[in-house]
Formats: C-alpha cells, structure tokens, sequence
C-alpha cells in the first residue's frame, strides 16, 4: 500500500493540492492502480490472454497473409513517388 507521505511526495511533485480527504481517496486508487499495473506485469510476455475483468476479456485472431495492391499501382496515385516511397515535402 502507498504510504501517506509518498502520496504526499506524488501529489507534490504533480504540483496537485489534495485536501485530507482527497489524500485518502487517492491513496486508494493509486493502490488500485498498482494492482493492476502488478496483474498485467505477472503475465506471461507469450500469452495472449489479458485478466478477465468485469467480465472482459480480449480475442485475438490469427494472422493471415492476404495479397494486397502492388506497389506501382499504389504509387500512381502520387505521380510514381519518388524511390518507391511516398514523397512528402517538407514545409516550415
């Protein structure tokens, strides 16, 4: 749990007055923010599950290859480009 004067020391350094009542308010959500930050760091870098939180959870899908538009084709549309790049002037 964070500590009254480390709220104090955020809250000071975010340039934030909190009243004493707002102090307590904010320990807790700061509390509830570590926590999760802490939920996510627990899981797995492979994994494509996220906590399951209120009922939320995230799907993903597989990547696919698909075909898409050739190059040239697409570089019709701005003169040709310039090195098979988009070219874009640089303005000041």
């Amino acid at each position: 749990m964070i500590s009254r004067d480390e709220m104090l020391n955020l809250a000071n350094l975010s340039k934030l007055y909190l009243s004493e009542d707002e102090i307590e308010d904010a320990m807790k959500e700061m509390d509830g923010m570590i926590d999760f930050a802490n939920q996510i760091k627990e899981m797995s870098p492979n994994s494509h599950e996220t906590p399951n939180i209120n009922g939320l959870s995230n799907a993903l899908r597989d990547d696919e290859v698909i075909e898409s538009y050739p190059q040239n084709k697409i570089l019709e549309n701005v003169n040709g480009g310039k090195d098979g790049y988009f070219y874009i002037k640089k303005y000041n």
